[in-house]
């Protein structure tokens, strides 16, 4: 199965299950919102995209489609993710949210439905394909999945979309077709154990608010979020589609993302040592930190944390403040920071920020290396 993954070592994992027609790239806008708080993993589903190998002519069922991405978790050695799934990805979600319940810290359930069709429209569909291709449906497909405002307004984007869906393996598509057409979750929600956020388009024409409801009032711990979209909520709005994922997932104040955050990247254990130390005296520039300092800048999409790792350690050593450089080059470690690239920016600063600068950088280093097992010969 094709996949790729993004982000720091030390974040958790989001996981991304797409939509029938769809390939990995639906989420890539969505991308650089989510990597200050995650380590995405995004994957072709069977039968799709770059998962085409040795597909056969027997349909798919949604008990498959979730056991590969148990598998890929296993093979990449994931021990528990959060989850987002749209339209088939959302049933994907429910079957592992029923089964795999232990595997998932929270799930959210987009654009899908417990019981999505019935069997007349989906052998329709998979009769019209398999007589005329892809491109006798991708029209209504389109139509289905953006409103007719964002057609209009985003040509270049649908048009993208357009060429992704007549890319799909006809029989690929079939074998998934039959997968949606077989499952129903409506007598099983109440074994949904995991935290769910249920997301829809007030103008889903697939999957309307009404079934986005019957999740709601069905899964035991769950919420709604309406959009206004239609089928592919997450790329007619993606800005607003990730902020509700980092919201659901990591808090809604800007306290509980910078808290996230700031534990990607110090660590659990710095974390709540720092926690422990909290008194009447420092409580509220501890606040301050959490807030400002990992809420609203470490936070920000268009810098990785890589790289705000090697600038804060560059300015660092500018200002000479050994302990905080310290603390820094720990954390570096978790934002996939390299020994070549730590001795590259001590180089660099013996530059413009003078010899002494550096060579203290140079012994706190190795100090912090010792301290970490750091082999550097």
């Amino acid at each position: 199965m094709k996949y790729k993954i993004q982000g720091t070592p030390n974040s958790p994992i989001l996981i991304f299950s797409n939509s029938l027609g769809s390939e990995m790239m639906m989420w890539d806008e969505l991308i650089p919102y989510l990597l200050p708080y995650f380590r995405v993993l995004q994957y072709d589903t069977r039968g799709h995209g770059d998962s085409k190998k040795n597909i056969n002519t027997e349909g798919y069922t949604i008990e498959l489609l979730g056991k590969d991405i148990i598998n890929l978790m296993d093979e990449l050695n994931i021990e528990t993710a959060y989850y987002c799934g749209l339209s088939m990805g959302g049933l994907i979600g429910q079957y592992l949210g029923i089964n795999h319940s232990n595997r998932f810290e929270k799930i959210v359930l987009s654009n899908t439905g417990a019981k999505i069709g019935n069997d007349e429209r989906w052998n329709s569909r998979i009769k019209i394909i398999t007589k005329n291709g892809m491109q006798a449906i991708v029209e209504d497909t389109m139509e289905r999945w953006f409103t007719e405002d964002f057609r209009k307004l985003n040509q270049q984007k649908v048009a993208k979309t357009n060429a992704m869906f007549l890319r799909s393996d006809v029989q690929g598509y079939s074998n998934c077709c039959c997968a949606i057409r077989d499952a129903d979750f409506r007598n099983q929600l109440q074994n949904l154990s995991v935290e769910t956020l249920v997301i829809t388009g007030d103008e889903d024409p697939v999957t309307n608010v009404e079934q986005a409801e019957f999740l709601v009032a069905n899964i035991p711990n769950a919420t709604l979020k309406v959009f206004h979209a239609r089928h592919l909520a997450a790329t007619e709005l993606p800005k607003e589609y990730a902020e509700t994922l980092i919201e659901f997932f990591t808090g809604k104040s800007t306290f509980d993302k910078g808290m996230h955050v700031r534990r990607t990247v110090l660590g659990n254990a710095h974390v709540d040592r720092a926690n422990t130390k909290i008194n009447d005296f420092n409580a509220d520039f501890q606040s301050f930190i959490t807030t400002y300092a990992w809420g609203e800048i470490w936070s920000r999409p268009n810098l990785s944390k890589h790289n705000r790792s090697l600038i804060t350690m560059a300015m660092l050593i500018a200002l000479n403040r050994q302990t905080e450089f310290k603390m820094h080059l720990r954390a570096a470690f978790n934002n996939g920071v390299t020994v070549a690239e730590i001795k590259e920016v001590i180089m660099q600063s013996s530059l413009y920020c003078g010899l002494p600068a550096a060579n203290e950088a140079i012994h706190s280093a190795e100090e912090v290396f010792k301290e970490l097992g750091v082999n550097i010969s």
